[in-house]
């Protein structure tokens, strides 16, 4: 639409928002938006549900909530079918993926290297909580945030690497081990599955760690040389111990497990292994401050960040085949989604597909 005669898509369209009066996803009729000089429109191709979408129905600290009927999602990928004045290097028709941060600098030291949550110059709003996000037929994106996508790459399958593939390619690339160095990922969902095969790619020994069976059955697919339930097994511990020598060298928590958290360091090489935090709890952890001083272990943590580290990630996926294990539902289905991901009974990703 809009694309084979110039044309820009005007009207109204679908989208999931989320009501902050009483905390429910309704399918709406809004306006197309139109793009300010700095943005770009596209018609999105596939949308997909991240765990941090439904931290919004959750007590959060930290958490920016919307003030008034909000159209969800940060993870997608879309195609150009308007540009802003302001905007270059991109052609109507271009098939791109996103970030969701908007309103900062993109030129600070935090917006560069650390998140654009922490911009020096201006307070973000991110697409999808504070703004308008992804669950639509349309959205408008800030120029920095978006990326050609390489050519090898599905546009539609691609969504989820703009969250979940960046924020697991870091979590395994930021850790900077040997190869054949041992990494335990904990939480093999969407993001655990996708961080296994980019652990695989960057030749580490992989055990994954979860308490659903099929989730360990799609780890074992991923390329996991070894499997464990914690709920099932506990002895556990000690089978990592001899399976590794003294531990793995880093251990990845996907999950939003506080009990997770804890049971992390025993499985952990002392000697600066390293902790690598991922999934957010609603309440703080605990962490052993005798252990991190005598440098036990490191905590280090990954996110999907800002816009100058997604093309390493998107890159890398691409010339090594990385893509998630998605399950594809219609714009009307979303509750049904967010349902899933709060039961704990969706096996990988879950994504609207236009």
């Amino acid at each position: 639409m809009g694309l084979s005669n110039g044309t820009t898509p005007r009207g109204t369209m679908k989208a999931q928002q989320m009501d902050p009066e009483d905390l429910k996803i309704h399918l709406n009729e809004v306006p197309i938006p139109k793009p300010a000089p700095n943005e770009i429109l596209v018609k999105i191709l596939c949308a997909s549900l991240c765990h941090s979408d439904i931290m919004i129905f959750e007590p959060t600290e930290g958490m920016q909530y919307p003030e008034k009927p909000t159209t969800m999602g940060h993870e997608a990928t879309g195609q150009i079918v308007e540009l802003g004045s302001d905007v270059s290097g991109f052609n109507l028709g271009d098939n791109v993926g996103f970030n969701p941060a908007t309103q900062v600098c993109y030129e600070c030291r935090p917006c560069r290297e650390v998140h654009n949550l922490w911009c020096e110059k201006s307070a973000p709003v991110v697409q999808g909580f504070g703004r308008d996000g992804y669950f639509a037929e349309y959205a408008v994106i800030d120029h920095h945030n978006a990326i050609v996508l390489p050519k090898e790459l599905d546009p539609v399958a691609a969504a989820p690497l703009f969250c979940a593939g960046v924020t697991a390619y870091h979590a395994i690339d930021d850790l900077k081990l040997p190869p054949q160095s041992w990494v335990a990922i904990i939480g093999c969902g969407g993001l655990g599955l996708l961080a296994i095969q980019y652990a695989r790619a960057m030749q580490y020994r992989v055990i994954a760690i979860d308490t659903a069976a099929p989730a360990l059955e799609e780890a074992k697919a991923s390329g996991a040389e070894h499997v464990f339930d914690p709920a099932q097994d506990a002895d556990y511990v000690s089978r990592i111990m001899k399976i590794t020598g003294r531990g793995v060298h880093a251990a990845v928590n996907f999950t939003a497990s506080k009990r997770a958290y804890a049971a992390m360091p025993a499985i952990i090489r002392p000697g600066n292994g390293i902790l690598m935090a991922v999934g957010i709890p609603a309440q703080p952890i605990e962490l052993n401050v005798f252990d991190i001083a005598l440098q036990k272990y490191r905590v280090m943590g990954a996110s999907n960040g800002q816009c100058h580290n997604t093309r390493p990630a998107i890159e890398f996926s691409a010339k090594h085949n990385i893509v998630s294990r998605t399950e594809y539902f219609a714009l009307e289905d979303l509750p049904t989604m967010v349902e899933k991901m709060q039961n704990h009974t969706a096996r990988g990703r879950m994504a609207v597909r236009f």
